[in-house]
């Protein structure tokens, strides 16, 4: 039997393999093809609807004949969240999957780093590969729930639409109320600017509330522990900004204040942030403290989208010192994605982690043949740019990306921790 680490895989035999999460956890399966769609709300397989082609759930298991599986169908993401809605993955014992072949013979297990926060946790997957299956190990935690993990996958989940169409406002249930018209005065100048409108989340309310009650018990503006705030609330982000002031009496009066000053517009109107939370909180003085959260929340299309922008502008680096682009490499991605969320859970930033495996053992138990391995590590830079920009500004980050040897690329990426952010480019030739 294998003990898997997060983006480590081992091959299935032919026939139908059982996966199982005992404890209280709901499990699901999302059948997708290569581009990571499903092929209809048909290859959801969750509590509702236990049985799709292929796959069927029963209990804690979920049984996958990968021959079986409709056509198209490449992949399977088993999926876990907690049986209780109101909990969170953090309160309940350690996830552990079993996963066994004909006649119960085990085959795999995998314990991955223990989830905070987040309310469902995309545990692991079944993939095709040549003529044959494999699983690989995964471990990811999401922000959105079932329901925005299933939107993310190509799933129809239907909503009730806001009654103004001019306010974005979370659906969801415990959503802050806005009686201020917080989030109409900021939408209101975000379409000016032709940015799109954000909308209030309950988990950056709960962070900016507990920041300005903070700064209001010292009398003074103080901006540590955005990143520890956020992920406390179980919002995991791609990118997260924060609006600190004191003196307002009002939501328009802190609007007003933003806007007036080049660096706070610019965030407030930043077209990256979809979410927003505010709170104030008064001091004895009678200052008032104010404290906005901004952020974009870390879903499976955003993780795609963001990795393939450093993808792009480290092809962009190449290009003009006359070296041809690097090829996107799917087991390195998994290896470097992998390693950016380790540095997250286990709270360290190094080429080596704490079971002492370094880039090229990450490679090799994803699966990666490569002979030539580099990597590129960075924490704390929000975008895409920022952190190209930084290892170009750095020598031996900056000979990683122009090594002509090189041919093919993986990037990760994970949102909290001490540094905020934490980046891997895995390379490979």
């Amino acid at each position: 039997m294998s003990e898997l680490v997060p983006g480590g895989n081992v091959p299935l035999p032919g026939g139908a393999v059982a996966v199982r999460v005992p404890g209280p956890f709901d499990v699901s399966a999302l059948i997708t093809d290569d581009g990571g769609k499903v092929g209809g709300d048909g290859d959801f397989v969750f509590y509702n609807q236990p049985a799709a082609p292929g796959a069927r759930l029963h209990g804690d298991t979920l049984t996958v004949d990968p021959a079986r599986l409709r056509p198209g169908a490449t992949r399977v993401t088993v999926v876990i969240s907690p049986a209780d809605p109101g909990t969170a993955l953090g309160g309940l014992p350690a996830p552990t999957l079993h996963v066994t072949g004909a006649g119960g013979r085990p085959l795999a297990r995998f314990a991955p780093p223990r989830p905070r926060q987040e309310t469902v946790l995309l545990l692991a997957e079944l993939y095709r590969r040549g003529g044959g299956w494999k699983l690989r190990a995964l471990g990811q935690g999401y922000a959105d729930g079932l329901a925005g993990l299933a939107r993310d996958f190509g799933v129809d989940i239907t909503e009730e639409a806001p009654s103004d169409p001019g306010l974005a406002v979370d659906t969801r249930e415990g959503a802050p109320s806005d009686p201020d018209g917080f989030a109409g005065l900021v939408n209101a100048a975000r379409a000016s600017a032709g940015a799109p409108p954000v909308a209030l989340d309950v988990r950056l309310t709960s962070a900016a509330r507990e920041h300005a009650l903070a700064m209001a018990a010292r009398n003074r503006l103080d901006g540590e522990g955005l990143y520890r705030r956020v992920s406390a609330t179980g919002y995991a982000y791609v990118t997260v900004g924060e609006h600190l002031v004191s003196g307002p009496r009002s939501p328009a009066g802190f609007v007003e204040y933003c806007l007036g000053s080049g660096r706070s517009r610019r965030t407030l109107l930043d077209p990256a942030f979809t979410h927003a939370g505010l709170a104030c909180a008064p001091a004895r003085s009678g200052d008032v403290y104010w404290t906005a959260v901004w952020a974009r929340p870390f879903t499976a299309v955003e993780l795609a989208r963001t990795a393939t922008r450093v993808v792009e502008l480290t092809n962009r680096e190449r290009a003009g010192a006359g070296l041809a682009p690097l090829a996107v490499d799917p087991v390195l991605t998994t290896a470097a994605q992998a390693h950016s969320a380790d540095m997250v859970a286990r709270a360290f930033y190094s080429h080596t982690c704490p079971d002492g495996s370094r880039p090229w053992d990450r490679a090799a138990a994803a699966g990666s043949r490569r002979r030539s391995i580099g990597e590129n590590i960075a924490c704390g830079q929000r975008s895409p740019a920022e952190v190209v920009r930084g290892w170009m500004n750095s020598p031996g980050h900056r000979a990683n990306i122009l090594k002509r040897d090189f041919t093919h690329i993986g990037v990760g990426f994970a949102g909290g921790g001490e540094a905020g952010t934490y980046w891997t480019q895995l390379f490979g030739a």
